[in-house]
Protein backbone atom coordinates (compact mmCIF):
# COMPACT_ATOMS: atom_id res chain seq x y z
CA UNK A 1 0.00 0.00 0.00
CA UNK A 2 1.46 3.65 -0.71
CA UNK A 3 1.71 5.63 2.01
CA UNK A 4 0.44 9.50 1.47
CA UNK A 5 4.10 11.95 2.54
CA UNK A 6 2.56 15.29 1.99
CA UNK A 7 0.21 17.35 3.32
CA UNK A 8 -1.04 18.90 0.24
CA UNK A 9 -2.76 15.49 -1.27
CA UNK A 10 -6.13 16.13 -1.58
CA UNK A 11 -7.14 13.44 0.66
CA UNK A 12 -5.60 15.18 3.31
CA UNK A 13 -6.62 18.71 2.89
CA UNK A 14 -10.30 17.55 2.58
CA UNK A 15 -9.44 15.72 5.93
CA UNK A 16 -7.95 18.69 7.69
CA UNK A 17 -10.88 20.93 6.34
CA UNK A 18 -12.98 19.20 8.91
CA UNK A 19 -11.81 20.14 11.64
CA UNK A 20 -13.55 23.30 10.91
CA UNK A 21 -17.63 23.25 11.29
CA UNK A 22 -18.57 25.56 8.12
CA UNK A 23 -16.44 22.29 5.99
CA UNK A 24 -18.66 19.72 7.93
CA UNK A 25 -21.78 21.32 7.71
CA UNK A 26 -21.06 21.56 4.04
CA UNK A 27 -19.57 18.03 3.13
CA UNK A 28 -21.42 16.77 5.80
CA UNK A 29 -18.72 14.70 6.95
CA UNK A 30 -16.89 14.65 10.25
CA UNK A 31 -13.76 13.26 11.54
CA UNK A 32 -13.49 10.14 13.95
CA UNK A 33 -10.06 9.91 15.93
CA UNK A 34 -9.24 6.83 18.02
CA UNK A 35 -9.18 2.79 17.77
CA UNK A 36 -12.10 3.05 19.83
CA UNK A 37 -14.12 5.63 18.30
CA UNK A 38 -13.09 3.71 14.56
CA UNK A 39 -14.26 0.32 16.18
CA UNK A 40 -17.85 2.02 17.27
CA UNK A 41 -18.01 3.46 13.92
CA UNK A 42 -17.48 0.16 12.10
CA UNK A 43 -19.97 -1.85 14.76
CA UNK A 44 -22.67 0.41 14.48
CA UNK A 45 -22.58 0.29 10.72
CA UNK A 46 -21.81 3.61 9.73
CA UNK A 47 -21.19 5.33 6.60
CA UNK A 48 -17.09 6.03 5.90
CA UNK A 49 -15.72 7.96 3.54
CA UNK A 50 -12.12 6.88 4.18
CA UNK A 51 -9.86 5.49 7.48
CA UNK A 52 -6.49 7.01 7.67
CA UNK A 53 -3.81 5.22 9.75
CA UNK A 54 -0.36 5.54 9.83
CA UNK A 55 1.16 2.73 10.28
CA UNK A 56 4.79 3.52 12.63
CA UNK A 57 2.03 4.67 15.23
CA UNK A 58 -0.64 2.02 14.70
CA UNK A 59 0.61 -0.98 17.10
CA UNK A 60 -1.89 -2.76 18.63
CA UNK A 61 -3.47 -5.73 17.06
CA UNK A 62 -7.24 -5.00 17.16
CA UNK A 63 -6.15 -2.01 15.88
CA UNK A 64 -4.54 -2.84 12.80
CA UNK A 65 -7.39 -5.46 12.83
CA UNK A 66 -10.07 -2.57 12.38
CA UNK A 67 -7.66 -1.51 9.28
CA UNK A 68 -7.81 -5.18 7.88
CA UNK A 69 -11.95 -5.05 8.13
CA UNK A 70 -12.53 -1.53 6.80
CA UNK A 71 -10.53 -2.80 3.77
CA UNK A 72 -12.64 -6.00 3.49
CA UNK A 73 -15.70 -4.28 3.84
CA UNK A 74 -14.70 -1.99 0.53
CA UNK A 75 -14.04 1.46 3.18
CA UNK A 76 -11.17 3.40 0.81
CA UNK A 77 -8.17 3.13 3.68
CA UNK A 78 -4.89 5.57 3.25
CA UNK A 79 -1.67 4.75 4.95
CA UNK A 80 0.07 7.89 5.63
CA UNK A 81 3.32 9.65 7.56
CA UNK A 82 3.26 10.43 11.20
CA UNK A 83 3.82 14.06 10.47
CA UNK A 84 0.42 13.68 7.75
CA UNK A 85 -1.54 12.13 10.02
CA UNK A 86 -0.60 15.31 13.09
CA UNK A 87 -1.75 17.10 10.53
CA UNK A 88 -5.38 15.85 10.18
CA UNK A 89 -6.30 14.80 13.72
CA UNK A 90 -6.62 16.84 16.72
CA UNK A 91 -5.37 14.57 20.11
CA UNK A 92 -2.35 14.27 21.63
CA UNK A 93 -0.64 11.29 21.55
CA UNK A 94 -2.55 10.06 18.78
CA UNK A 95 -2.87 5.98 18.35
CA UNK A 96 -2.30 6.13 14.50
CA UNK A 97 -6.32 5.94 13.31
CA UNK A 98 -8.79 8.24 12.29
CA UNK A 99 -12.30 7.81 10.78
CA UNK A 100 -14.12 10.17 7.85
CA UNK A 101 -17.65 9.55 8.09
CA UNK A 102 -20.76 10.89 7.19
CA UNK A 103 -22.95 12.97 9.31
CA UNK A 104 -26.76 11.59 9.86
CA UNK A 105 -29.91 14.41 9.80
CA UNK A 106 -32.41 12.43 11.46
CA UNK A 107 -35.67 15.15 12.36
CA UNK A 108 -37.76 15.47 14.50
CA UNK A 109 -41.07 14.06 12.82
CA UNK A 110 -39.15 10.53 12.28
CA UNK A 111 -39.65 9.79 15.66
CA UNK A 112 -42.30 9.25 18.08
CA UNK A 113 -43.11 7.17 21.43
CA UNK A 114 -42.30 4.11 19.21
CA UNK A 115 -38.28 4.68 18.42
CA UNK A 116 -38.45 7.65 20.84
CA UNK A 117 -39.69 6.96 24.54
CA UNK A 118 -37.27 8.82 26.52
CA UNK A 119 -34.56 11.16 26.07
CA UNK A 120 -33.14 14.61 26.74
CA UNK A 121 -33.22 18.20 24.70
CA UNK A 122 -30.85 21.08 25.49
CA UNK A 123 -31.23 24.67 24.55
CA UNK A 124 -28.42 25.85 22.55
CA UNK A 125 -25.13 24.14 24.56
CA UNK A 126 -22.07 26.01 23.83
CA UNK A 127 -19.14 23.13 24.95
CA UNK A 128 -19.15 20.06 22.69
CA UNK A 129 -17.51 18.32 25.33
CA UNK A 130 -20.55 18.41 27.43
CA UNK A 131 -22.86 17.03 24.38
CA UNK A 132 -20.85 14.38 24.26
CA UNK A 133 -20.54 13.33 27.65
CA UNK A 134 -24.39 13.41 27.94
CA UNK A 135 -24.85 11.32 24.82
CA UNK A 136 -22.75 9.01 26.48
CA UNK A 137 -25.20 9.48 29.55
CA UNK A 138 -27.96 8.95 27.62
CA UNK A 139 -26.45 5.58 26.04
CA UNK A 140 -25.81 4.58 29.41
CA UNK A 141 -29.35 5.21 30.95
CA UNK A 142 -30.50 3.26 27.78
CA UNK A 143 -32.56 6.51 26.81
CA UNK A 144 -33.90 6.99 23.12
CA UNK A 145 -31.43 9.95 22.01
CA UNK A 146 -30.79 13.56 22.14
CA UNK A 147 -32.38 16.68 20.91
CA UNK A 148 -30.40 19.93 20.72
CA UNK A 149 -32.50 23.10 20.37
CA UNK A 150 -31.92 26.52 18.98
CA UNK A 151 -28.32 25.83 17.61
CA UNK A 152 -25.55 25.69 19.81
CA UNK A 153 -22.64 23.97 19.36
CA UNK A 154 -21.82 21.04 16.31
CA UNK A 155 -22.46 17.34 18.11
CA UNK A 156 -19.83 16.45 15.40
CA UNK A 157 -17.26 18.81 16.40
CA UNK A 158 -14.30 16.52 17.58
CA UNK A 159 -14.30 17.26 21.15
CA UNK A 160 -18.13 16.25 21.05
CA UNK A 161 -17.29 12.62 19.38
CA UNK A 162 -14.29 12.04 21.44
CA UNK A 163 -16.58 12.45 24.13
CA UNK A 164 -19.47 10.47 23.95
CA UNK A 165 -17.27 7.62 23.65
CA UNK A 166 -19.39 5.82 20.59
CA UNK A 167 -22.58 6.89 21.46
CA UNK A 168 -22.88 8.97 18.76
CA UNK A 169 -22.68 6.50 16.05
CA UNK A 170 -25.88 4.55 18.10
CA UNK A 171 -28.21 7.25 18.74
CA UNK A 172 -29.80 9.52 17.30
CA UNK A 173 -28.80 13.29 17.72
CA UNK A 174 -31.28 15.90 16.27
CA UNK A 175 -31.91 19.41 15.87
CA UNK A 176 -35.17 21.34 16.19
CA UNK A 177 -36.07 24.61 17.20
CA UNK A 178 -37.78 24.87 20.15
CA UNK A 179 -41.25 25.91 18.63
CA UNK A 180 -41.04 22.80 17.19
CA UNK A 181 -39.80 20.65 19.89
CA UNK A 182 -42.76 21.89 22.10
CA UNK A 183 -45.22 21.22 19.27
CA UNK A 184 -43.88 17.28 18.43
CA UNK A 185 -43.90 16.54 22.22
CA UNK A 186 -47.58 17.73 23.40
CA UNK A 187 -48.33 16.41 19.96
CA UNK A 188 -46.92 12.81 21.05
CA UNK A 189 -47.94 13.29 24.17
CA UNK A 190 -44.50 13.78 26.12
CA UNK A 191 -44.20 14.82 29.48
CA UNK A 192 -41.21 17.36 29.61
CA UNK A 193 -39.12 17.56 32.44
CA UNK A 194 -37.32 20.59 33.16
CA UNK A 195 -34.50 21.73 36.19
CA UNK A 196 -33.95 25.33 37.23
CA UNK A 197 -32.66 26.32 40.37
CA UNK A 198 -35.14 28.34 41.18
CA UNK A 199 -37.82 25.08 41.13
CA UNK A 200 -39.01 24.07 44.25
CA UNK A 201 -38.87 20.55 43.64
CA UNK A 202 -36.18 18.70 45.36
CA UNK A 203 -35.34 16.42 42.08
CA UNK A 204 -35.07 13.46 45.05
CA UNK A 205 -39.06 14.18 46.42
CA UNK A 206 -41.24 11.55 44.86
CA UNK A 207 -41.99 12.22 41.39
CA UNK A 208 -43.95 9.82 38.82
CA UNK A 209 -42.14 10.21 35.93
CA UNK A 210 -43.82 8.50 33.45
CA UNK A 211 -43.01 7.66 29.79
CA UNK A 212 -43.11 9.05 27.08
CA UNK A 213 -41.08 12.13 28.47
CA UNK A 214 -38.62 14.21 27.42
CA UNK A 215 -35.47 15.65 30.14
CA UNK A 216 -35.18 19.34 28.80
CA UNK A 217 -32.16 21.16 30.41
CA UNK A 218 -31.52 25.31 29.87
CA UNK A 219 -28.64 26.91 28.23
CA UNK A 220 -25.35 26.57 29.88
CA UNK A 221 -25.48 30.07 31.15
CA UNK A 222 -29.27 31.49 31.08
CA UNK A 223 -30.87 27.75 32.12
CA UNK A 224 -34.44 27.62 31.19
CA UNK A 225 -36.64 30.83 30.31
CA UNK A 226 -40.34 31.48 31.12
CA UNK A 227 -41.33 30.52 27.76
CA UNK A 228 -39.38 27.09 28.27
CA UNK A 229 -40.49 26.48 32.05
CA UNK A 230 -43.89 27.09 30.45
CA UNK A 231 -43.33 23.86 28.69
CA UNK A 232 -42.73 21.58 31.12
CA UNK A 233 -44.93 19.32 32.91
CA UNK A 234 -42.56 20.17 35.83
CA UNK A 235 -39.46 21.52 37.16
CA UNK A 236 -36.79 20.05 39.47
CA UNK A 237 -33.98 21.84 41.38
CA UNK A 238 -30.83 20.18 42.46
CA UNK A 239 -29.93 21.33 45.60
CA UNK A 240 -26.92 23.20 45.41
CA UNK A 241 -24.78 23.29 49.28
CA UNK A 242 -21.22 25.13 48.40
CA UNK A 243 -20.92 28.34 47.08
CA UNK A 244 -21.64 27.27 43.25
CA UNK A 245 -24.77 28.13 41.77
CA UNK A 246 -25.20 25.52 39.35
CA UNK A 247 -23.86 22.01 37.78
CA UNK A 248 -22.19 21.41 34.89
CA UNK A 249 -24.53 20.37 32.22
CA UNK A 250 -23.01 17.07 31.40
CA UNK A 251 -23.05 16.68 35.59
CA UNK A 252 -26.60 17.78 35.89
CA UNK A 253 -27.83 15.26 33.02
CA UNK A 254 -26.58 12.10 34.44
CA UNK A 255 -27.67 12.93 37.72
CA UNK A 256 -31.55 13.52 36.54
CA UNK A 257 -31.21 10.94 33.97
CA UNK A 258 -30.27 8.68 36.59
CA UNK A 259 -33.14 9.26 39.23
CA UNK A 260 -35.38 9.25 36.44
CA UNK A 261 -34.74 5.56 35.13
CA UNK A 262 -35.00 4.54 38.88
CA UNK A 263 -39.11 5.89 38.96
CA UNK A 264 -39.48 6.00 35.27
CA UNK A 265 -42.94 3.85 34.54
Amino acid sequence: MEIITSRSNPKIKMARALQQRKNRQEARLFLAEGIRHVGEALEAGARFEGVYFTPERLKSSFGLSLVERAAAAGIPVYAVTPEVFEAIGEKENPQGILAVLHKNDPKLDDFGVGNFPWGVAVIAPQDPGNVGAVLRTIDAVGASGLILLDGGVDAYHPSAVRASMGALFWLPVIQADFEVFRNWAGAGGYAVYGSSARAEVDYRQAIPYRRPCILLLGSEREGLNDEQRRACNEIVSLPMHGRASSLNLAVAAGVLLYAMREEIT
